[in-house]
């Protein structure tokens, strides 16, 4: 997959790289012209493991109506009944529609910041097992670099064990 940095960014990736500096985030936005919409995509094109890759799940809250956020290992699948238990919502899947509206950005590019509003989220623990992993940066061919231990202070995400065993 051939990696473009020196482009002029869209819009959505524009919106997450000025996050990422108004924040204080060192992390820049690398672009591929091949999509990095699935974690399996974007591993192939970093060069890193699946596991390396922090997806971004939204989902909606049906006591609130609200997005949820789940940022899970590129390897991991969610249980949601796990979130469930431990948070005491109610989760359904959130259709593209209501993503771009809530977070601002499309399916297959959802980053783990900068959305349109603030976004209760849920962190896969197995992500801290490595010292760097990758995000999408709004759009499905751009992503950016993080390390595991600022995935937390970036997001104001909890912790939670809700992969699939």
């Amino acid at each position: 997959m051939n990696q473009q940095t020196n482009k002029q960014l869209p819009d959505s990736a524009k919106k997450v790289q000025n996050y990422l500096i108004t924040h204080g985030y060192s992390s820049e936005i690398v672009e591929f012209s091949d999509a990095t919409r699935t974690a399996k995509e974007a591993a192939l094109a970093i060069g890193c493991e699946v596991a390396q890759i922090a997806k971004s799940l939204i989902f909606i809250d049906q006591g609130s109506n609200s997005p949820v956020l789940v940022i899970a290992s590129g390897v991991n699948q969610v249980d949601v009944k796990k979130i469930e238990l431990q948070a005491g919502l109610q989760l359904i899947k959130a259709d593209g529609k209501f993503v771009k509206e809530r977070a601002g950005f499309a399916i297959g590019g959802v980053p783990p910041c900068a959305h349109n509003e603030n976004l209760k989220t849920f962190l896969d623990p197995s992500l801290l097992q490595y010292e760097w992993l990758w995000a999408a940066a709004g759009t499905p061919f751009s992503v950016f670099k993080l390390r595991s231990d600022e995935l937390q202070k970036m997001t104001d995400g909890t912790f939670i064990d809700f992969a699939i065993n």
